[in-house]
């Protein structure tokens, strides 16, 4: 990276590597002199190392020079997307904070082996960072603990301009430069590395990576004592309404049950923020009428939150008696305008739309006029206590398409029936992350922007936040693999997707378990040819060495005379589909101990 415009204020560690510099020649500094003189000091908080300068007015582009080419961040699209200095954002479960400086500060370190003072115990270390130079930046670092012992991570950032749009935290609408501002995409990105878990963190050794920029860094603490007990994937990014000044009335079915209770909102894929003026929770009666009166909520301790774009919020834990295998009425005020939302498509579920105004506290469902078939926001419900959770990773037969709409027959609810109705394993949380049109490799919606496509990213992308950073999750069912071979991806694509998920499921100490793809013949996408290739993919995962078990949801609802088709008994119509009693066999055909 080239060196900033004589603008730029000089840190006294700068000055230091500007001797070195001297001394040992540019590139010789990086490599030897900068590094050895970290590694004889005590680490020091990311904020002291900042050495480069990202962000910049609109009137003042040169009071930055990010890239080495004088392009920089805008501060004013920063501040429209709600990351403004000093901010604590949320995102994959981890608290990471943007930097406290004005445009034209330093506010970023470029990782060259410096050693942080970072505290903490978790599960993960989450690096708010993203790459310059037009590539990824790869590089590995080491993890050091109280008890004298470490760990090595390696860590990959997407380029700020070229990197992927489906695993980005935030993206803004233009680029600062020397000769005017462009309109084009600038990413930053949160990735996540396993650290020891149970082992307390006191420091962190960045990567040696040309063009790597980190941010803010923190331990993502582990979520002991709580259980997921209801989620819903993020699947796009629609335009509605406009809704001003409503409350949104989301019905969803718990697993398990607790005696706390915590709600999670996700701006997924969002370009501003959106506020929540206040939020209830109650046991639903029928329809969008409580059984009691709702309880409110709070975020932080107050009765609402601004949730930045792409960031989440958790509610404040709250003494509720949440039953398990119940509907619960989740109600929260849109004071706001918001014409698009983050949600998910396919709930199955019956929730409602307000009249104007705050309706969160009303027991009735009278000013609750308009009935949703979508999720908008909420994303997760977690319970105090229990074993931890088992998350399905899966499609549109996860996400209940097959099912009636309110009659949580979907086969994960299933699923966790069967596990409330025995003893021989943890009665876990069971985690539903289908999305209808899914894929494992290949996805219509990239990430970014409005869109009717609600297919959500690639499991492959969606894997962070939809399956690593849930709360207390152990086992992982991967079930996924028919849309992309009825779409002309190849076995071994297919595949090699798996494989990928598994590996970084074991990453994080996860149990990984895959479902073989049902048969799909008399569909119209669902040829010979692809059934070729849906074998394929079936016979390797029956051999594989990657996954910890098994589950052969093809041999259970294939028709033994036609073994390309499903079973007419288990056949929802479409011959893609299984109808409820085949979603029952789904759920059936799952050795609990496996899990």
């Amino acid at each position: 990276m080239r060196r900033r415009s004589l603008g730029r204020r000089i840190t006294a560690a700068a000055v230091v590597l500007l001797g070195l510099v001297t001394a040992a020649g540019p590139a010789s500094a990086q490599a030897t002199g900068y590094v050895e003189r970290t590694r004889a000091e005590e680490p020091l908080p990311l904020e002291q190392l900042f050495d480069n300068t990202a962000v910049s007015d609109d009137a003042l582009p040169g009071q930055a020079d990010f890239d080495g080419s004088g392009a920089s961040l805008s501060a004013r699209d920063l501040t429209a997307a709600g990351w403004t200095p000093g901010r604590t954002l949320t995102v994959q479960g981890a608290d990471l904070t943007w930097p406290d400086r004005q445009p034209g500060e330093p506010d970023n370190a470029t990782a060259a082996g410096q050693s942080v003072l970072l505290t903490g115990t978790g599960d993960a270390l989450a690096f708010l960072a993203t790459a310059t130079g037009g590539r990824a930046a790869t590089g590995s670092g080491t993890v050091s603990y109280a008890d004298g012992s470490s760990s090595a991570y390696r860590l990959t950032a997407p380029d700020w301009r070229t990197g992927a749009l489906a695993t980005k935290a935030v993206t803004l609408p233009h680029v600062n430069t020397p000769a005017g501002q462009l309109t084009s995409q600038a990413r930053l990105y949160v990735v996540t590395v396993p650290i020891t878990p149970g082992r307390e963190v006191v420091s962190v050794r960045l990567p040696s990576a040309a063009g790597l920029h980190v941010f803010a860094l923190s331990v993502r603490a582990k979520s002991a004592g709580w259980t997921g007990s209801w989620t819903a994937s993020t699947s796009g990014y629609p335009a509605v309404g406009p809704w001003t000044d409503r409350t949104l009335r989301l019905v969803v079915h718990t697993s398990v049950g607790g005696p706390r209770v915590r709600l999670r909102f996700d701006n997924t894929f969002a370009a501003a923020p959106v506020r929540i003026g206040g939020a209830t929770v109650a046991v639903q009666s029928a329809g969008a009428t409580a059984r009691d009166v709702p309880v409110a909520l709070s975020f932080g301790g107050a009765a609402g939150v601004e949730v930045p774009a792409g960031a989440q919020a958790f509610t404040d834990p709250l003494g509720f008696e949440v039953p398990a295998d119940t509907n619960l009425l989740v109600s929260f005020h849109l004071p706001d305008t918001v014409a698009t939302v983050a949600e998910h498509r396919l709930a199955k579920q019956r929730s409602y739309l307000s009249t104007p105004g705050d309706h969160t506290a009303d027991s009735a469902s009278t000013a609750y006029t308009t009935t949703l078939t979508t999720w908008p926001l909420l994303t997760g419900v977690v319970v105090s206590g229990g074993p931890g959770s088992v998350v399905l990773l899966g499609d549109s037969i996860t996400d209940g398409a097959g099912s009636t709409t309110d009659s949580n027959r979907r086969w994960p609810n299933a699923l966790a029936t069967r596990l409330l109705a025995q003893n021989a394993v943890p009665r876990y949380g069971v985690l539903n992350q289908g999305i209808s049109g899914n894929r494992v490799v290949a996805e219509i919606y990239h990430g970014e922007g409005i869109s009717t496509d609600s297919t959500g990213v690639d499991a492959l992308n969606r894997l962070d936040r939809d399956v690593l950073a849930q709360t207390s999750v152990r086992t992982v069912i991967v079930f996924e693999g028919v849309n992309d071979v009825r779409w002309q991806a190849t076995a071994a694509q297919v595949v090699a997707g798996l494989r990928e998920i598994a590996e970084r499921g074991h990453e994080r100490g996860l149990r990984m378990l895959v479902a073989t793809i049902l048969p799909c013949a008399g569909e119209v996408r669902c040829t010979a040819a692809v059934d070729t290739q849906r074998v394929a993919v079936n016979t390797w995962i029956r051999a594989n060495d990657v996954f910890d078990g098994v589950v052969d949801f093809d041999a259970v609802l294939r028709d033994p005379a036609q073994p390309a088709r499903l079973l007419p008994a288990y056949d929802g119509g479409d011959h893609l589909h299984p109808g409820e009693t085949g979603l029952a066999a789904l759920a059936g055909a799952v050795d609990l101990t496996l899990l």
